[in-house]
């Protein structure tokens, strides 16, 4: 679509301004005169400062008016020559006027001149850096991103001091006209797929762009696939951490979680701290977080078939126990663990939705009606209850797959408890052959874990020791994927 141009007359363009934020009380329009030039300063009060605005004006209004040469001069001498901070090109057209000044910038109109000076005058209420809420970390940096975009790209630079990291802002094609930041280390990132990304985000055209995972399906190949094409954090340390694998960050404003691509299973088994601990406890800790998503994910399943299908597999005094549970209660294993579950999942929803006032009064209600309550009236059965609430403790233990885990939970027990074995290893094949599905970008989702290489155990299963990691310097690379 064509953008229509500045007028020359101040008038026209303040018209122009006030049929369109006249009706807002926060538009703030002034005029005044600047070495004999009638001019306007045009502002939003909640984004830029009038104060700074003032002492710009006040600069500005003992300038000799034969010395600037009228509105063209004035213009030339703000654009080129002046000590005010205003921004390297003009505003030409009204397009480019509006995304000025809702980006925070106060806008300097000039009488006949069709254009117009920005000038860095924001001053936005702003959450500080703080620590990080959702990535629980004992050792490393314990920043935290924020919701402004240039924040969060300073921080990046803060822990990636190195002159490659490219930094590109670009706009949504949103309503709201948000912008996004693609960052990667034009050093170590391969070139097709920073091509390939920065394609696929300018395609992207939604009506709103909230968070950063609004991307996220739009860089899927198979929508079907329930795997993550990327991956979040909060965490600026984590980020740069990625980009120094070849890997790109994207940033979006009023987001404080940046999206990692592409993204590995691998990846969501690891912290910080697993390189801050020895090799041996890291390694450790990583086994027991593959073995908690197994329980979270196949757990309540393989429950239900042993119990329903195959009873022989159990040893003779836990059949014992688990038949006395499960002829005191009225429904069959299937549904007695859909419904465990099923509440458990209404519990902590509620318990994240409602106020922090309340939320823990939520959870301690919850936990009495379901717990003590629904065993003690023989609605579930304790070892139900048990396995249940063990696989939602495992779910905790990778917070990044949680709706994967769920989702594969409810599936699992829905075909164990239909059909026995066969529907236990249906379901084990069908989450294989997502994860071996899933090619972010053209990269091998399983990598490292499989196949089996130096590679699975240098940092996969486990972790070597910090001087076999250094030497084998990994960046990604389709080689080695």
């Amino acid at each position: 679509m064509p953008q229509k141009p500045l007028n020359r007359s101040l008038d026209a363009n303040l018209a122009f301004l006030d049929e369109m934020f006249g009706h807002s009380d926060d538009f703030y329009t002034k005029r005044l005169m600047i070495a004999g030039v009638p001019c306007a300063a045009i502002m939003f009060t909640g984004l830029s400062s009038p104060e700074k605005l003032c002492r710009m004006a006040l600069d500005m209004l003992d300038r000799d008016p034969a010395m600037l040469g009228g509105g063209e001069g004035l213009c030339d001498y703000l654009l080129t020559q002046s000590r005010i901070p205003a921004e390297p090109d003009a505003i030409t057209d009204e397009t480019t006027l509006i995304e000025m000044l809702s980006n925070g910038l106060s806008v300097l109109l000039i009488e006949g001149v069709a254009k117009a000076v920005a000038f860095s005058t924001q001053e936005m209420p702003q959450r500080s850096v703080s620590t990080p809420t959702g990535e629980g970390n004992l050792r490393g940096p314990q920043e935290a991103f924020t919701e402004l975009l240039r924040n969060n790209i300073s921080l990046l630079r803060r822990q990636l001091r190195t002159g490659t990291l490219a930094a590109e802002i670009y706009t949504a094609r949103t309503r709201a006209k948000t912008e996004y930041c693609l960052c990667y280390d034009s050093r170590l990132a391969p070139q097709e797929t920073i091509d390939a990304l920065r394609a696929r985000l300018a395609a992207v055209e939604i009506p709103v762009l909230l968070d950063s995972a609004y991307f996220a399906s739009f860089l899927k190949q198979d929508k079907l696939n329930l795997f993550p094409a990327a991956a979040y954090t909060e965490r600026p340390a984590t980020a740069c951490a990625r980009l120094c694998e070849g890997k790109a960050v994207v940033l979006v404003a009023g987001c404080p979680y940046a999206l990692i691509i592409p993204s590995f299973f691998a990846e969501h088994f690891e912290c910080l701290d697993d390189y801050a601990s020895s090799a041996v406890f890291a390694g450790l800790i990583r086994i027991l977080k593959y073995l908690a998503f197994l329980l979270a994910v196949f757990g309540p399943g393989l429950y239900v078939m042993a119990v329903a299908f195959a009873p022989e597999i159990i040893p003779i005094q836990l059949l014992t126990k688990l038949a006395q549970g499960e002829t005191s209660t009225p429904l069959p294993p299937m549904m007695e663990m859909l419904c465990v579950t099923l509440l458990l999942e209404i519990v902590r929803e509620a318990g994240l939705r409602a106020p922090q006032s309340i939320s823990h009064t939520v959870s301690l209600v919850g936990a009495l009606i379901i717990g003590e309550t629904a065993v003690s009236a023989g609605i579930v059965s304790v070892p139900v209850l048990t396995m249940a609430a063990a696989a939602t403790i495992a779910t905790l233990a990778v917070p990044s797959l949680y709706e994967q885990t769920i989702l594969f939970r409810f599936a699992v027990i829905l075909l164990a408890g239909c059909f026995g074995v066969l529907g236990l290893a249906c379901a084990a094949l069908t989450i294989l052959a997502m994860a071996c599905g899933s090619e972010p970008f053209g990269y091998d989702y399983l990598y490292p874990l499989l196949p089996p290489t130096h590679a699975s155990l240098r940092d996969g299963f486990v972790r070597s020791i910090w001087s076999r990691l250094a030497q084998s310097r990994e960046v990604l690379s389709r080689d080695e994927t």
